[in-house]
């Protein structure tokens, strides 16, 4: 309540006159001087007009002068209404006042009143409150709201009124407060189908038949669908799970009430949005940039190699097999030119044979190992590769985080994930290296065996010969 000083509104209301009386004897002087202002003829024409003007200026001062004596008694009375109306004013002022602070001592004394007859009853508004707080959250994340939308508009409206003190919870706000409770519960435990409109992963609309599998996912035509409690509206994940999930979103939605297999989030959600979000075999063999792409075409080239020498030493391995089993020598395979090599030298001495066929043999050699050590060369060089991309990630990693400093844990452990990546690239190429490279090696020392094993049948034959030959003589 505002207080007002006498003192003060009677100066205020002197000024307030006084401006006015100047503005009206101003106004007065201005017209008796344009009715001076009239062109004179000559100078005793001015002067009569001087004469003139001053009769009539003091016949209008003396007017004035009559008229502000008998406004006098005027201005007096709108003064004396003045102070009357401040009296007044002070007065209201006073008794406001008073009246305030009485208000303020039944009001407190009041609070008191109800916080001593509500008792346990302000512990169960808090508690209801509290609730009622926890189903609306748990309300903006239930997949049940797409079937069953505007249940957060009582709960919000009820936590408010909870959280004033001056309102109580009726029995029927109580009630349905029990009754979205157990709504919530019993709509948990069914597989329901209902008709609303869907928004696809390319920004499209329609009405489709969306099936809810409790208070778990939402899917639709074998596909994973979202509720957006922002908008209200039931959206297709823009990426979906692997085809091994979304067979069994196919199964639940064709099936007519038998039991089908579904893979289940239990979260509502949180598990299937960490699926969506890992990368796939492409991203990650993305994530590991130029590096990656470079251990993968070395791999590739190795691959070829190895396919091209194991079709060769299988083609070799059989015709030398035919070879075993035949006495005619044939220059097809390997085995058959180190036998020609006896029969084109009938009469070498045994050791002169020999030497021909171990150079025979030392021929065939570089054919049947051509290209291995290309293939072992790459088994080794792929993890250094990758272990040069790893480093090099790992420098750009730091560098970030001198940049932006450890606050985000994500930004180093993403740059770390992605650095390890071309290591993973160049054990992938090179462990089956490794694995191809002995197993061709160990075909192609198997063909070398056998030539070996029969050039020293040979010459054990050419020697045994030669001995009888010796004794017959």
């Amino acid at each position: 309540m505002m207080t007002i000083n006498p003192t003060k509104m009677k100066s205020t209301v002197t000024k307030t006159i006084k401006k006015a009386l100047a503005i009206s004897t101003f106004a007065i002087a201005s017209f008796s001087t344009a009715s001076y202002a009239q062109e004179a003829v000559s100078l005793d024409d001015l002067l009569t007009q001087l004469e003139q003007g001053n009769i009539s200026q003091t016949k209008q001062n003396k007017a004035r002068e009559a008229e502000f004596k008998a406004k006098v008694n005027q201005q007096q009375a709108m003064l004396n209404d003045m102070n009357e109306q401040r009296d007044q004013a002070l007065e209201l002022s006073v008794e406001l006042e008073q009246a305030f602070a009485a208000n303020e001592i039944d009001l407190a004394n009041n609070a008191d009143a109800l916080d001593k007859r509500l008792g346990e009853l302000k512990e169960l508004f808090g508690v209801l409150q509290q609730v009622s707080g926890d189903t609306r959250s748990k309300f903006q994340t239930s997949v049940i709201s797409a079937q069953i939308p505007g249940r957060g508009v009582f709960l919000d409206e009820f936590a408010q009124s909870m959280g004033s003190s001056s309102k109580l919870a009726s029995i029927a706000e109580i009630e349905r407060l029990w009754f979205e409770l157990q709504r919530e519960m019993t709509q948990s435990g069914k597989v329901v189908k209902f008709d609303r409109e869907v928004v696809k992963a390319n920004g499209d609309r329609s009405n489709e038949t969306v099936t809810r599998v409790g208070g778990f996912n939402l899917i639709s035509d074998g596909k994973y669908l979202e509720y957006i409690d922002e908008t209200g509206t039931v959206a297709e994940l823009i990426r979906q799970p692997s085809g091994r999930y979304l067979a069994t979103t196919t199964d639940l939605f064709n099936s007519s009430g038998e039991t089908a297999a579904f893979a289940l989030d239990p979260t509502g959600g949180s598990i299937l949005s960490l699926l969506v979000q890992a990368p796939d075999l492409k991203e990650r063999v993305d994530q590991g940039g130029p590096v990656g792409y470079i251990i993968l075409a070395i791999g590739l080239v190795g691959l070829l190699i190895a396919l091209e020498r194991l079709i060769s030493l299988v083609i070799i391995g059989s015709k030398v097999e035919r070879q075993l089993k035949s006495p005619v020598a044939s220059n097809d395979n390997p085995l058959g030119r180190v036998m020609q090599v006896k029969d084109n030298n009938p009469g070498l001495d045994t050791e002169t044979l020999e030497l021909k066929l171990s150079e025979s043999i030392l021929r065939e050699v570089p054919k049947l190992s051509k290209r291995l050590t290309l293939i072992k060369i790459i088994s080794v060089v792929a993890p250094l590769i990758g272990l040069l991309g790893t480093v090099t990630g790992m420098i750009n990693t730091f560098q970030a985080i001198t940049l932006f400093g450890t606050g985000d844990p994500k930004l180093m452990a993403g740059g770390i994930s992605q650095a390890l990546v071309t290591t993973v690239l160049g054990l992938v190429v090179a462990i089956p290296m490794v694995f191809i490279f002995a197993y061709l090696n160990g075909r192609s020392r198997n063909i070398v065996n056998i030539l070996q094993q029969e050039s020293t049948g040979i010459i054990a034959e050419r020697s045994e010969s030669q001995e009888k030959a010796g004794q017959g003589a």
